[in-house]
């Protein structure tokens, strides 16, 4: 049942962005089959292609993938406030967690804890599931198989943080040259609140803070300017997710703002919560400056992605109608299917699978979710509450 007001909808995609916060563990892929099965086959806020289309639309941009396609449905459904709600919905749990998490474990090791382990068991079954049911959509052809598989491949093969972009950029030329379009839905409705002046001046605001900060920066001894400065940059300019901004975080705060420890003690209590790795800021920016410092930093890191997906969406939604641009996307949607199935092997099925036992359990959590249609929270909590048990 549709909300009767504006502010009813708000509450809705408060309300289900929030569940998915608290209950979205395994990263950026994982993030992905979660958000699948909430908005497309539970609410039905949009259907497969939509969905398809919109992941494809955040792979291309720079930043977290996963967040940014929550930022995403959410301006579908509500506008701007819409995707600044679903943001704040999926990202707040995290947020909170780590930053107090990280303040009571830091310097303690989490990483053979049993609960940890059962959730990146989780963590593989939501992907396989994910991966089984997009590639029945958009990887069934010999053709669109073939890419999908591809694209797999070279996403292990090549370790580089232009790696999945350039996967991506591949893709969309080759289903541009090679793949047919074929009857679908992609003319449903896909209609986006946001005007394009407002895109439009969503992206020169992006570009004028990437210009401009680095430049206030250089000339402030405001530690607020200069660390909103750095965490902004490691956003806007980062690829492949939340694994690949730990470096550029790295090389931003160490030795400057934090010793080499205390970043890496975060990093361990950042795997151990829901939600977006990119709030390992939050961490940070407490590490640094306190609460204050806390705020900043989270602000500043997902800004860039806030700017970003407001700003292509108004124009995204007349571009994937034409021919051409569906049949790139039919390209990307392939590679994004691939790009999952590599992320189940790496890093989740080489970082939780290393025996009979945890196979067997990851496939018993697989059978819960695909089979028995249980909602993905009741898997999370039960498979941390098998792998405390159990392992």
């Amino acid at each position: 049942m549709k909300p009767r007001s504006y502010s009813g909808k708000l509450l809705e995609i408060l309300s289900a962005s929030l569940k998915l916060g608290l209950t979205s563990f395994g990263g950026p892929a994982a993030h992905i089959g979660y958000f699948r099965e909430e908005y497309v086959h539970r609410r039905k806020w949009l259907n497969e292609k939509e969905y398809a289309d919109l992941v494809a639309l955040c792979q291309f941009l720079p930043g977290p993938a996963s967040s940014q396609a929550g930022m995403g449905i959410g301006m579908v459904r509500g506008g701007l406030i819409g995707g600044l709600v679903s943001f704040i919905g999926f990202t707040l749990p995290s947020v909170v967690a780590l930053t107090l998490f990280a303040m009571l474990i830091q310097g303690m090791g989490i990483g053979n804890e049993g609960w940890l382990h059962g959730l990146k068991l989780v963590a593989a079954a939501v992907v396989l599931h994910a991966v089984l049911g997009m590639g029945k959509s958009f990887a069934s052809t010999k053709a669109s198989g073939s890419m999908a598989a591809a694209a797999a491949v070279a996403t292990l093969l090549w370790q580089s943080n232009l790696a999945q972009v350039s996967v991506i950029a591949c893709a969309a030329v080759t289903g541009m040259l090679i793949l047919k379009n074929e009857p679908d839905d992609a003319d449903s409705p896909f209609h986006v609140p946001i005007g394009k002046r407002t895109g439009l001046f969503l992206l020169s605001l992006f570009a004028v803070l990437l210009i401009l900060l680095p430049l206030i920066a250089n000339n402030s001894t405001s530690a607020g300017i200069i660390l909103y400065d750095s965490f902004f940059r490691s956003g806007a300019l980062v690829f492949g997710g939340g694994h690949v901004v730990l470096p550029l975080l790295e090389r931003e705060i160490v030795p400057g703002f934090l010793d080499h420890e205390t970043f890496l003690a975060g990093y361990g209590a950042a795997q151990a919560v829901p939600g977006p790795l990119f709030t390992f800021a939050s961490y940070l920016g407490m590490a640094i400056a306190g609460w204050k410092g806390m705020l900043v930093s989270t602000l500043a890191i997902f800004t860039p992605a806030f700017l970003l997906v407001g700003g292509t969406l108004p124009f995204w939604s007349i571009l994937r109608k034409k021919e051409s641009v569906k049949r790139a996307l039919a390209g990307v949607n392939a590679a994004v299917v691939g790009i999952l199935l590599a992320a189940l092997y790496d890093p989740i099925i080489t970082s939780s699978v290393h025996q009979n036992s945890d196979f067997s359990f990851a496939a018993i959590l697989f059978v819960l979710l695909a089979f028995w249609k249980l909602p993905p929270w009741v898997v999370v909590i039960l498979g941390a509450a098998g792998g405390q048990l159990f392992f």
